[in-house]
């Protein structure tokens, strides 16, 4: 079960959901709009290595946009700090977005209950296309938590990507034993 506008709103007033900035405009029947940010990353080395740390630089998108290129896999990070303590939010883009050929995610969709940060977008796209800072970028909808929740992300010891941030984080898959 997905929650309405009207359940949002609820969650929001009692502070189970936090939305940072927050604009009522944003929000729709089930889902609230979110944006790109003004940082955009790329790796740095074309031969990515699981095991290891892959380095990325940082840039700003400028007033005029940023043409994304095909074959380039983009972080970038939602203008939104976001904080969901009851409910399993989920990232997914826009109709208007994915019309231009843009994905905002290769697989990591889901958050954890718990997780309080921007959302880091793993973007891709099928064709040139221009992008600005601020543009909606994707949804955030949210499901109720069946069942207590004992091991909340945000008190993982080994959750990776709990520092808040304003600039997209690269994959911390080198942390992981295996």
């Amino acid at each position: 079960m997905i929650l309405s506008d009207s359940r949002i709103l609820e969650e929001i007033e009692k502070g189970t959901i936090v939305i940072e900035p927050y604009d009522r405009s944003n929000l729709g029947s089930n889902s609230y709009d979110v944006h790109l940010g003004k940082y955009l990353a790329v790796y740095n080395d074309t031969m990515l290595d699981a095991r290891k740390h892959n380095q990325i630089s940082h840039f700003e998108i400028s007033e005029e946009g940023y043409v994304l290129q095909p074959g380039t896999l983009y972080l970038g990070v939602t203008e939104e700090y976001t904080e969901t303590h009851a409910h399993v939010p989920f990232l997914e883009g826009k109709s208007s977005t994915g019309r231009l050929g843009i994905d905002i995610h290769a697989t990591a969709g889901k958050g954890d209950v718990g997780f309080c940060n921007a959302w880091t977008l793993e973007i891709s796209c099928v064709q040139p296309v221009r992008v600005y800072a601020g543009m909606p970028i994707g949804q955030l909808i949210y499901f109720p938590a069946e069942g207590e929740v004992i091991n909340k992300y945000n008190s993982k010891a080994s959750a990776k990507y709990n520092g808040r941030t304003n600039k997209p984080v690269e994959s911390m898959m080198w942390k992981n034993k295996f």
